[in-house]
């Protein structure tokens, strides 16, 4: 476990984060938590990485990876991160964050169903707040339709019961969604970076699913076209960022 420490933790916060491999971290949000002095400690479960005691924790940020929800057989640690992701946010009522591969984990622990998309979705693309969306905390202040930035294959297909979908698009009907007070899912990544579409371009069935989605030539241009949005996501994830802030602030003060 990688523990990240700001020090002095002014934030008196502490978040657990689940990575399912190394170049899918928390990306911009690992500047605006060392600016707020959150401490968080990073999981790398891809590499067998020990689930440690969830209590000491104020939220769970569980980010993307290559694998899908049902390979359990060939990652078997699936299962352990199921259990923790189910106890995290049913046992201990705390704030979850799911992006992407972590969206869809929240809705497999709690019940719901994940399945393979018609087509794959990467690169920029729109999402629209619901109504419900449009009044969530997490989203105050953010406009819709929502410029994004994807890169899935996989998707949730049946929310859990008590789910309520909070952004979607013709792509795909689940791009955001809550289930109970504080446990979020974004099938979109807000937590891109510079480094992230060329880092990302390495990962093998990124790469293909790339292909798939964009053709070789769009997606040899992937980066250069993100490259003019970053500005825009940065802001975005900021105002989510602190946004998801203050729910945990609030969850913690109960």
């Amino acid at each position: 476990m990688n523990s990240i420490a700001t020090s002095p933790n002014r934030s008196g916060l502490r978040f657990l984060v689940f990575q399912h491999v190394d170049v899918e971290h928390p990306g911009i949000f690992r500047e605006f938590w060392r600016e707020a002095g959150i401490v968080w400690d990073a999981v790398e479960l891809d590499a067998g990485e020990p689930i440690p005691a969830l209590e000491p924790y104020d939220a769970l940020i569980v980010m993307g990876g290559p694998q899908d929800v049902w390979q359990e057989d060939e990652h078997p640690w699936l299962v352990p991160e199921k259990a923790a992701i189910r106890r995290f946010v049913q046992e201990l009522g705390r704030p979850y964050l799911g992006i992407c591969l972590g969206h869809q984990l929240l809705a497999a622990a709690l019940g719901g169903e994940v399945r393979l998309g018609k087509t794959p979705e990467v690169g920029p693309g729109e999402v629209e707040l619901t109504a419900a969306g449009a009044t969530d905390p997490l989203f105050a202040g953010l406009s819709s339709p929502l410029q994004t930035f994807q890169w899935h294959g996989a998707e949730v297909a049946t929310l859990p019961a008590g789910g309520e979908v909070l952004a979607r698009n013709d792509a795909c009907a689940v791009q955001a969604f809550r289930f109970g007070p504080a446990a979020y899912g974004l099938q979109y990544h807000v937590e891109i970076t510079d480094r992230t579409v060329p880092e990302w371009q390495q990962i093998p069935a990124y790469a293909a699913s790339l292909e798939t989605a964009l053709g070789r030539e769009r997606a040899a241009k992937l980066a250069d076209e993100t490259t003019g949005l970053l500005p825009g996501f940065a802001e975005a994830a900021r105002r989510l960022n602190d946004n998801f802030l203050q729910i945990v602030t609030r969850a913690a003060a109960r």
